[in-house]
């Protein structure tokens, strides 16, 4: 959890996150993008963004990557 490798990975897995986590919420909503419900959209992917961050931080002590299975590769 100290490496810089970790917390490039788990940056990227947090935006990856953040991304999914809305896209899907405003797949899900049938209107238009004018008419979503933008606030609560970025609201749940936010705290989608957190739970990943958690869930990495949490993994941290068994591997080298923000996974519990995953590991960085270092250059």
């Amino acid at each position: 959890m100290t490496t810089a490798a970790f917390w490039k990975a788990t940056f990227e897995r947090m935006v990856r996150t953040f991304a999914q986590a809305l896209l899907g919420i405003l797949g899900a909503d049938a209107t238009g993008v004018l008419d979503a419900d933008w606030p609560g959209a970025f609201s749940a992917a936010g705290l989608a963004t957190l739970l990943a961050l958690l869930t990495a931080i949490a993994s941290s002590g068994g591997s080298p990557g923000p996974g519990i299975s995953e590991t960085v590769a270092r250059r």
